[in-house]
């Protein structure tokens, strides 16, 4: 079974192949900004420029031809629409052209579902990314949401602090080398708020703004405020992972989505189940970030038990949770 994974919730296009739980390809093109955040129709031109380019390199790199292909997965939600429509177009045109089957994955579980391929059985998943920050683990037929933000999503949060900064899209990578700049003396208390399994960072970003906008030398104080940033986001969402952890009772953390590639929430991640004896489980970078290799990959999975879509009916589902999906494939 060769499957054909499309990505296109965000600022990503991508396109990965996979055949039999195994990766043969995952190519992606990402929309980025020199300054500003992200702007829904223009990436979603993005995608349109460079859907075929992708489709193309991904199929030569799994050196498989388009006749060998027996299903695509498009991510048809949740994310922003106008991207949505454009990947849902091009995987629509695609199946047509091929007369093979169509799978709408849920991206957030992509990220899950992706664990298994390192290892993971039955995880918690933190998934950390731009406009998603969750706590996700399987029970009764759901992968239900134990915890969730309750305003920003980390990765949306980190690139507005990046933006006060003056730093274009996406601020993560850029506020981690900063962040490399400066150590424990230099700590600065930021509001930390964590409420049962549930997390905010309004407060924090105001915080890190009025300080910032008050310091005499700005690019002195960049780096003390990205190490300080890290340290406190990031023991909010593993104080939070660890309580899901105590309450479903699973020994397992598997960490998704952009932010995840951050070394030192890996690092923390890691000593807490240590310090818990639970397993930890982190993908590769390219499986971290938006990609399709996941989208294929859990498509496989759906196609195997059963499901489905017809392609002329498939829909995006730009506002659809993790938690609204039941789960028939487990």
């Amino acid at each position: 079974m060769v499957i054909v994974g499309i990505e296109c919730t965000a600022h990503t296009f991508g396109v990965g192949v996979v055949d039999k739980g195994k990766i043969l390809s995952n190519v992606r093109d990402m929309y980025t900004t020199e300054e500003g955040g992200i702007i829904p129709m223009e990436s979603a031109k993005h995608h349109d420029s460079v859907a075929e380019e992708i489709w193309k390199s991904a199929l030569k790199e799994a050196d498989v031809k388009e006749s060998e292909i027996t299903a695509i997965a498009l991510s048809n939600a949740p994310g922003l629409a106008p991207c949505l429509l454009s990947g849902m177009k091009f995987a629509k045109s695609k199946a047509k052209e091929l007369g093979v089957p169509i799978v709408g994955v849920n991206h957030c579980i992509a990220h899950l579902e992706i664990g298994r391929s390192v290892g993971a059985t039955d995880p918690v998943l933190l998934y950390a990314s731009g406009a998603n920050t969750q706590i996700i683990a399987y029970a009764a037929g759901k992968y239900r949401v134990f915890g969730e933000t309750l305003d920003t999503g980390i990765g949306n949060f980190i690139d507005k602090v990046g933006r006060t900064f003056g730093m274009g899209f996406p601020g993560g990578p850029k506020i981690e080398k900063e962040a490399l700049k400066a150590s424990e003396e230099d700590y600065i208390e930021l509001s930390y708020s964590i409420k049962g399994m549930d997390v905010s960072f309004s407060g924090m970003q105001t915080k890190i703004q009025q300080l910032y906008n008050s310091a005499k030398d700005k690019e002195f104080e960049i780096p003390k405020l990205c190490f300080s940033l890290q340290e406190t986001a990031f023991a909010m969402l593993v104080e939070a992972a660890e309580r899901a952890l105590a309450h479903t009772g699973k020994t397992e953390l598997v960490l998704g989505g952009g932010v995840a590639c951050n070394a030192r929430l890996q690092e923390m991640c890691k000593l807490m189940c240590q310090e818990r004896g639970a397993k930890f489980f982190c993908p590769e970078r390219p499986l971290l970030v938006d990609n399709a290799a996941m989208i294929a990959y859990t498509g496989e999975i759906m196609l195997n038990s059963g499901i489905k879509e017809d392609v002329d009916k498939i829909d995006i589902k730009p506002r659809e949770r993790t938690d609204d999906i039941a789960v028939t494939w487990r």
